[in-house]
């Protein structure tokens, strides 16, 4: 009968060409895949800044305002316009609805008017003519308490006007992330 020998004194056979240019094909194509998938990944992941169009922009307080019933204030950086009217403060997002052309307040006519197609709306952002399919749209605001941190009024699903209340250094915010659709006409 036939001696065995243990495993640790077998001959160990050499790793052919095929074998290694098999093992390094396969290692490449995995770290080929595993930076592929991490690069997707983090160009998926939203990278919004507070203060940056897309995410938290911090207006002021509520003294910092417009005025009621003045003219809206731009905020070119974060793409809206700030109107306070008599109903609340609006932020209406500045980008026309009939083909994403930027529009400007016109302070001769009192209304914004978008220069591509002539599209016309309130300083609320309501639809009075042109091509455009629907009012403007809005971003959701919120009246924070500045000690606490608390919301104290916030925009309702429907884009509403917010109130206004009465603290003056409450912090007023506007969520650029979170776009309101404005109503559809006719």
């Amino acid at each position: 009968m036939a001696k065995e020998t243990p495993p640790s004194q077998e001959e160990k056979k050499p790793v052919s060409r095929r074998e290694f240019l098999n093992f390094a094909w396969l290692a490449s194509l995995g770290f080929l895949s595993l930076s592929v998938a991490g690069m997707s990944y983090l160009f998926a992941m939203p990278r919004f800044k507070e203060g940056e169009f897309g995410g938290m922009y911090t207006v002021g307080t509520v003294a910092d305002l417009p005025e009621t019933g003045s003219a809206p204030e731009n905020y070119p950086k974060v793409k809206f316009w700030l109107s306070n009217t008599d109903q609340g403060a609006l932020a209406i997002y500045k980008v026309c609805t009939h083909l994403g052309c930027l529009y400007n307040w016109v302070n001769q006519e009192n209304k914004f008017i978008c220069p591509c197609h002539g599209s016309q709306f309130t300083s609320e952002g309501q639809y009075i003519q042109g091509p455009a399919p629907r009012s403007l749209d809005r971003f959701v605001m919120q009246i924070v308490d500045p000690a606490s941190g608390e919301v104290l009024a916030q925009t309702d699903e429907s884009g509403d006007p917010l109130p206004i209340p009465d603290d003056p250094a409450a912090i007023v915010r506007v969520d650029t992330g979170a776009r309101i659709q404005g109503e559809p006409h006719g």
